[in-house]
This record gives C-alpha cells, structure tokens and sequence, in this order.
C-alpha cells in the first residue's frame, strides 16, 4: 500500500503526523515559511528565504549562486514596492577548505534614491521601458565585492537593481526591457556575471500545514501556496578556478547580512540609521535548520552564530526530536526511529550529520572537514544535462541536493525522505514515498542567467 493510501487510511491522527513531518523535517529547506526567527520574521529586508549553488548547466566551468531575500512580496504590495535594505552587509561566504571559515566572500551594499520625495507617491510617473528611464522615480544601486583576507576588490560600483513588476500599465515589457538588462558582466572579457532584483518565488510546496497540519484530514496538500508571490534576488556566476582552494574543489557556502548595532531614528525625519560595531542578524545555509530545529528562545542567537561554533547545536541534529515524534504519532506507518547505530543508546543519525553539517562522504565532505551547517557543493561534480532526477542524489543525480542546490530540485520531498532514514541501509519503505504533492514551481526557470523566474506583475487580477 502506497504512503498516501496508509495516511489516508489512518484519518486526522495519520494527517496530523504528515503535517508535522512536512513543516519540522530538518534541513527541508522547500518547506520553509519564510519566516523561522523572531528578529527576520519582523523585518524582511534581512529575512532570507533560499540560497542555491550549483555548477550551471549552460557553463560548466562556472558555479552559479542564487540568493533570495524578502518573502511574501505581494505584486501588488505598492505604492512602497520593496527593496533591500541600506546600510547592510549581504554576504554569500564560501569555505574552500573545510575549516568553517570564509575563504572568499562577495558582499552587495545598497543606496537608494526616490526621485520627486516630496511631490509624489507613486513607484512610477509614467510609462518604464528601461532602467535609467526618467518615469521610474525609485531606485536602488548596489556595489559589489570580493574579499579574500585583507585584499578586498570591488567588481561592479552603482550597478542598478532591477524594479518591482508595478505591472503592464507602468512597465509594458518588463521581462525583456528591464528584468534581462540587468545582467551585467564583470572580470576579463566579462567572466563573472551579476544580477539583482525582483523574481518570482521559487520555492514550491504547500504551506497549509499551518491549518491545523494539513486540514486535519490531509485535504489540504497538492497546492503551491507560494505561487504569484514573490522575491527579491541576487545572482552570481563565476568561474570556478575563482573559488578553489589548495583542497578538493568542494566548497561550503552560506549567506549573512550583517549592519551597526544601534539603531538610530530620527526625532522630526522619522530616517533610520545604524551607527556602532557590525554584527550579524542574519545567517542561512539549510533554511529550515533554524526554522524547526532550533528552538524559539535561540533563532536569533542562531542567526548571529558563526559556523565554527556550531558544535553546539549537533545534538538537535543527531538525536532529532521529530523522528521520535513521528514514530509515536503514527505507530501503524513509522513504528520504528529511525536510527543509524542501534547498538548506541538513543538516536545517532550520522546521514543527518553528513547531509546537513559535514557533507557526504564520497561527494561532497571535504578532507578534514568542521562539521558545520552549510550548504556543500562539489564543482568537479559535471552538472547533469539530461534525466536529470528533482530528488537529486537519492534519485541518482548527483548533480543535484544535497550536493548543492538547484532551482529545479524538490528539496521539501528529498528532506522529507531523508529524515525518516532514507539514506540508511536498513529503512522503512514507506520513507521512499513521501511528500506534499508540489513536485515542480509554479512558472518555469529560465534556461539562461540569472535563471530564476520572472516576477508575478502587480497588474495580474489573481497571482495566487
């Protein structure tokens, strides 16, 4: 009997196991809500959403990184459209030899302009056909660095950020005139290229297992809930011998934001500014590492952490309460833990352990690894070109999660298998099927740079 007959079978005890499963499972970085610590959830120019690496189909001597920041974007959330935020670090780190430190890190600063401030509310004054066009009154800019050690080199000085998609009235061709005219290439002969601004979301899942999991008789699945909204994004693409070490070609990656720790406003301007040290507020590599497996009273020290410490949240990984959760909620499907050592007292799962802090073994661990939370990509890995599997290494693509991750993978049915033992020898068969029924986003990725979607207009009547 398939797994979704057995839950269905069980009634609302079965369907409430299946909601827990879906929005706890550890590292199930497609589950996420998008809204996993105190501090992020209350100010979303900081609140990451997803970050991807992967070696690019269409150049396979380069690795692509995809950023996304600031969830829920409603296309039609105006007159203030979004933006990110001023004053602000947004860091991609990338360890190149497995001591938990950044090697390398490309850091984007922002500025912001709003043409006609005391005259006018709109985004736009008339009609958008390019990106220095007169009509857009709101602009953002943004520098971008490489830093390695004390050497740190600008590559791209007042570049501008793409708009918001205000909609067809404002920006009549949008996809071509705006969105594809922000690429812009930087090195000799162009060899990185960069790209910053609004797309669509590409999470896919379905993200009703807040209603009481799932509906409580698991009606509730099958739907991209995040379809129509969407994001604001920062692409990368280098060369890879730009990111190498003296190591294996495996890398670790995750992203920060980090700015002053006073925050100042003024008395009759109402402006904000950050004044003292820098520190982080930040920090993403597996999104739903601090969403569901750290608990509430330490998200935001999480988030301010560094890897080298993360020695200190192994237990909630190795001995991980929702696996015992889940076995007692739905004895008839799951009545054994999942457990990788049973002659050790207790849980010690060491596929988590390679999948979420030290990589696998034989793919993506680097030699004399820190176990660490990041996300690990291996660039001598040759990125697939055709069958190519969303369930990425468990489905036989090992171009695909956890070795790095692609837009196209199914992180959420992948991470969801995983932590019900997936990857161990022994393993309930049941764990081969599981999943949300959302198996692909809602608008199709671009086969080209910066491959993220494009954005759901402000002007469409129904984007959900």
């Amino acid at each position: 009997m398939s797994i979704r007959r057995k839950f269905a079978a069980a009634g609302a005890a079965m369907a409430l196991g299946v909601g827990l499963i879906a929005g706890l499972a550890p590292g199930a970085t497609n589950a996420s809500s998008h809204r996993e610590a105190p501090l992020t959830s209350a100010e979303p120019q900081i609140d990451q959403t997803d970050l991807y690496a992967f070696v690019s189909k269409d150049r396979p001597n380069k690795v692509t990184f995809i950023s996304s920041w600031i969830p829920f974007e409603e296309p039609a959330g105006g007159p203030n459209f979004y933006h990110f935020s001023e004053m602000t670090n947004y860091d991609l780190n990338i360890d190149n030899d497995g001591d938990a430190r950044a090697d390398i890190i490309y850091r984007w600063r922002f500025d912001t302009v709003y043409r006609k401030a005391t005259t006018q509310f709109l985004y736009n004054d008339g009609v958008v056909t390019t990106l220095n066009d007169p009509n857009l009154l709101h602009r953002q800019y943004y520098d971008l660095w490489r830093i390695k050690g004390d050497n740190s080199r600008k590559l791209l000085d007042d570049e501008q950020v793409v708009p918001s998609n205000v909609g067809k009235a404002s920006m009549p061709n949008y996809n071509a005139t705006l969105f594809d005219a922000g690429v812009t290439g930087f090195g000799n002969d162009d060899a990185g290229k960069s790209w910053v601004g609004q797309s669509d979301d590409a999470f896919f899942l379905d993200l009703r297992v807040f209603d009481l999991l799932y509906g409580g008789d698991f009606s509730e699945v099958g739907d991209d809930t995040l379809a129509g909204f969407n994001v604001h994004t920062m692409a990368l693409q280098v060369p890879k011998k730009h990111l190498r070490g003296d190591g294996d070609g495996i890398i670790g990656i995750w992203n920060t934001a980090s700015r002053g720790s006073v925050r100042i406003q003024n008395e009759d301007t109402g402006a904000i500014r950050f004044r003292g040290d820098r520190v982080q507020v930040s920090r993403l590599g597996h999104p739903l590492v601090n969403e569901v497996v750290v608990p509430v009273g330490l998200k935001d020290f999480f988030n301010a952490s560094n890897p080298r410490n993360d020695a200190q949240f192994l237990p909630a990984v190795q001995d991980p309460i929702l696996a015992r959760t889940i076995s007692a909620v739905y004895p008839s499907v799951f009545p054994n833990v999942p457990d990788s050592d049973p002659s050790t007292p207790g849980i010690q799962r060491s596929d988590l352990i390679m999948v979420f802090l030290t990589g696998v073994q034989g793919l993506n661990m680097p030699d004399g690894v820190r176990p660490s939370e990041m996300l690990r990509l291996n660039m001598n890995i040759a990125p697939c070109t055709s069958g190519c599997s969303p369930f990425g290494v468990i489905g036989g693509d090992n171009a695909g999660f956890p070795n790095g991750r692609r837009l196209a993978d199914d992180v959420l049915d992948i991470s969801l298998r995983v932590v019900m033992g997936v990857l161990l020898p022994k393993h309930d068969p049941d764990a081969d099927t599981l999943g949300d029924g959302v198996n692909k986003n809602d608008k199709p990725f671009l086969e080209h740079f910066p491959y993220v979607a494009y954005p759901t207009p402000g002007s469409d009547p129904d984007p959900h």
